[in-house]
């Protein structure tokens, strides 16, 4: 059979959530009466007031690029790297809305009924929320408090004696957080990170995404190809190849790729997609992600709203697991406390798996004109995230200068 009539496995029309609609307004987000974190089904939930959740999260878009930015020049220079804004502002907003933060306590409200709820029960994107908070049993928390960290949060609470047993607390920690990660995020918290003289409260939220592409790939089609790497060696390594239209977008110095997620039967509200940003030249990705962590807007600016031909087209498979501390990366933004973040993250011709652990330990307190067809070749050191495109949320990050490592 010619290769070119593979079909990529594409969703039935009706299922279908096409960028095309440019220039049409963006849907109203839902309202409600209930909160849902821990995986709420998309039928129980409702949202208790409106909150422009677009105009924050485009600041918090920014936001997430300047982070993305400190971790890669810090820890992730040239290596492979992924990392969720989404969980770590969770897990700060948690901490901090015991102090009557009520915007952010808003502004998470809504994300969580939108952005994480579960779909999969109507076919969309399996998403799964836990939080939890161990207090040192020395402490005392209101009524009120207690019950916006376990209601509103949905968070698992636990009050522990971190004074004579911070190492146990510790690989308690590790452990809830194996458990809730199917194994997959193991040994969060390193050997003294859990200090018995000031250690108070630790804060956890665990996030899982798991995927299908609206058009899934032609296993049969993958093949070994080489990607080049950074010292001018290359290494072979497995590349999905589709002849399907894509939503493909040349820009100034590179192009950007959007691959959308399946969405659910009753998903009206979200649109998942994994993005993908190429330099043109093979070490050029350090001048582009200078010029995405610099530019206001960036992400919204740079979305591909149509689907053009292809020629070559490649993306490879990979499969990555990244953990730092944060808070030692965001030193000068004085978090005054310690943060831990580990995420695993996988793609393959069915879609994308990711998986997120934060751990919060703390005391008390230019478009180019359309192309008939345009190669997309992704044989070289990219960006990528993945986000909810109806509220511009990211949930993930990251970058790929060798796909043929885990790490």
């Amino acid at each position: 059979m010619n290769p070119k009539t593979r079909k990529q496995k594409c969703l039935p029309s009706s299922l279908s959530k096409k960028m095309d609609r440019k220039n049409k307004k963006k849907r109203k987000l839902s309202k409600s009466q209930e909160i849902i974190v821990a995986s709420p089904t998309l039928t129980e939930i409702e949202v208790p007031r409106a909150i422009d959740v677009r105009k924050a999260m485009e600041k918090q878009n920014d936001v997430a690029l300047f982070l993305a930015g400190k971790v890669i020049s810090a820890v992730a220079k040239n290596s492979n790297f992924v990392f969720s804004t989404a969980s770590i502002n969770a897990v700060l907003t948690m901490a901090a809305s015991t102090s009557g933060y009520d915007d952010l306590n808003a502004v998470f409200r809504e994300i969580a009924c939108v952005v994480l709820a579960d779909g999969s029960k109507n076919g969309g994107p399996k998403i799964a929320v836990v939080n939890g908070v161990w207090m040192d049993q020395s402490l005392s928390l209101s009524p009120s408090s207690k019950d916006l960290l376990m209601n509103f949060f949905k968070a698992n609470f636990f009050q522990v004696d971190f004074r004579s047993k911070a190492e146990q607390v510790r690989m308690e920690v590790n452990e809830w957080a194996s458990n809730r990660s199917n194994g997959l995020i193991n040994n969060l918290l390193p050997p003294g990170s859990v200090r018995k003289k000031d250690t108070d409260w630790i804060y956890g939220n665990a996030l899982y995404f798991k995927g299908a592409w609206e058009c899934k790939f032609d296993k049969s089609m993958t093949k070994d190809k080489d990607f080049h790497l950074l010292n001018g060696t290359s290494v072979s390594v497995p590349f999905m190849r589709s002849y399907e239209k894509q939503y493909i977008t040349a820009y100034n110095g590179f192009k950007v790729l959007r691959l959308p997620y399946r969405a659910g039967r009753d998903d009206t509200n979200r649109e998942f997609s994994m993005y993908f940003y190429l330099p043109n030249k093979k070490d050029g990705l350090g001048n582009l992600l200078e010029r995405m962590t610099s530019t206001r807007g960036f992400l919204d600016n740079h979305i591909p709203s149509y689907k053009v031909e292809v020629g070559k087209f490649r993306i490879p498979k990979f499969k990555i697991e990244f953990g730092f501390e944060a808070s030692k990366v965001f030193d000068d933004l004085e978090l005054e406390v310690l943060l831990y973040q580990k995420v695993s993250i996988e793609i393959d011709e069915k879609g994308t798996k990711a998986f997120t652990f934060n751990a919060y330990v703390g005391s008390y307190l230019d478009a180019a004109p359309k192309p008939k067809k345009i190669d997309f070749v992704a044989d070289h050191p990219f960006f990528f995230l993945i986000r909810e495109d109806q509220t511009g949320t990211v949930l993930f990050a990251g970058q790929i200068f060798n796909p043929s490592k885990s790490s």
